[in-house]
């Protein structure tokens, strides 16, 4: 293959992946030669050359399969000197200084010098299911998007994984564009930070990095807790950091955990990130997971009109799938397109076999005894009474709560349940299980409960 060839090659890649992945990751690469079914690229970076490798080899092997060259393997070496190339996308000058006064063409100059990640259109406070769990951080995130002054620098959030935190990122960036077109606004990850630092170093260009970076008026940086161990990076990431705030210019971050729990990040940047406010995403709750189902089927309803749901399927979902939104929301995608080309109604029997790997997965290891002590213990019961047959309120109504959570959090039959609980008949276990379900939606303490007793099961 020639490097005409490759040139032609990085058009069909810039299509492909957009104009700030293509920047970012594709432009640096220099094709070196094929050798015996491997692609050799010089990379400017062995973090880049991991990169590419990990997210876009792939694709580089079947871009180079359409163009007729037997390819079987990518390899990226790192090069001695990439020297300055031109730019397929970037028309401004890479040094250009930023413009004085906000404008609609100096934004544009200003996003082309400092590109951050492609925005996901999906991911707006519309789409977003509000509940008990997320409810701090939306409205936090909600404040931020307004565009107006608000009290708090910076705002970080943090949570476990998939629990809605890049999609928040995401709809502040969405809605700043909206309401303030003045406003340069920057989203990016630390890996993408860390790499443009790293640029920066190699093209001996860091007053340009630092003069970059500090003007822009809103920085967002995900997962922050990958400068983690970096000093370099934490060094200039900290000085930008102080640079933004000192002009009161908005800073939201994001982490899998709060800044305090960040192995490896200095304490000086902890306290910066701690100077703001810190939002917790908690784990979903049923509610809140329900509330994600249902929005997502209106959307499917569109996608794939008169397909059957059944009663329940979204509920028993909601149940056994708790930790993790993303992999709930692709379990409901796989479970309608399978529908769909099999012609079948969505049914609890189809939901079973649709979704088998998945609710193996996702079920949870906890025992009827283990349940039957909780709930005495919360209670503040003897484990013998709640067993026992005595049928008085203070033991029959923690009975029953303890009984619908060995149904909704155990693979045990409802027989096999009674059993459990002095060897009642399963009718009687079945009334306890109908009778807390309609209990929830009445009384919020056995609402709140439920939710106690099912997060320390779970925990």
């Amino acid at each position: 293959m020639t490097h005409e060839q490759w040139g032609r090659l990085q058009q069909n890649l810039l299509k492909t992946l957009g104009k700030n992945n293509f920047a970012n990751w594709i432009e640096p690469l220099e094709f070196s030669d094929i050798s015996e079914g491997v692609a050799t690229f010089e990379v400017p970076t062995t973090f880049l050359g991991n990169y590419v490798s990990q997210n876009f080899g792939d694709l580089i092997l079947h871009q180079l399969s359409e163009v007729g060259e037997d390819v079987r393997r990518v390899n990226f070496r790192l090069a001695a000197n990439i020297g300055n190339r031109p730019s397929l996308l970037d028309a401004q000058p890479k040094s250009a200084a930023p413009a004085a006064a906000p404008s609609a063409p100096a934004t544009a100059t200003r996003e082309e010098i400092v590109p951050g990640a492609p925005l996901d259109a999906r991911f707006t406070f519309d789409s977003f299911v509000v509940g008990k769990p997320n409810e701090l951080a939306h409205a936090a995130a909600r404040r931020v998007g307004e565009g107006g002054p608000v009290t708090f620098n910076p705002l970080f959030l943090y949570g476990g994984v998939g629990l809605g935190k890049t999609h928040l990122m995401h709809a502040i960036a969405h809605e700043l564009q909206m309401h303030r077109p003045d406003l340069n606004v920057v989203y990016l990850s630390a890996e993408q930070f860390m790499y443009r630092f790293v640029q920066a170093l190699r093209d001996r260009k860091m007053m340009d990095f630092k003069q970059l970076f500090r003007s822009v008026d809103v920085l967002m940086v995900d997962d922050v807790q990958f400068i983690a161990g970096k000093d370099s990076t934490q060094e200039e990431f900290f000085h930008t950091f102080n640079a933004l705030v000192d002009q009161n210019k908005q800073i939201i971050i994001s982490a899998d955990r709060a800044p305090g729990e960040i192995k490896d990040l200095e304490d000086r940047i902890k306290s910066r990130l701690q100077c703001g406010l810190v939002v917790d995403l908690h784990p979903t709750d049923y509610e809140l997971r329900l509330g994600i189902l249902q929005s997502k089927v209106e959307q499917y309803r569109l996608q794939y009109p008169g397909l059957e749901l059944a009663t329940g399927v979204l509920e028993f979902l909601a149940h056994r799938i708790s930790t993790n939104v993303r992999v709930l929301e692709g379990a409901l995608t796989r479970l309608f397109a399978f529908a769909s080309l099999v012609g079948r109604p969505i049914t609890m029997e189809l939901t079973q076999d649709c979704l088998a790997d998945v609710l193996r997965a996702s079920e949870r290891k906890v025992s009827v005894e283990e349940i039957q002590r909780k709930v005495s213990e919360h209670y503040n019961i003897r484990l013998s009474d709640m067993i026992g047959p005595k049928r008085v309120r203070n033991y029959a109504r923690p009975r029953q709560v303890a009984m619908y959570l060995c149904k909704q959090l155990t693979s045990r039959s409802l027989p096999e349940i009674g059993r459990r609980f002095g060897g009642r008949d399963h009718t009687t276990v079945m009334h306890g299980v109908r009778r807390i379900e309609e209990l929830r939606t009445q009384d919020g303490q056995i609402a709140e409960d439920l939710e106690m007793l099912r997060r320390a099961l779970e925990a």
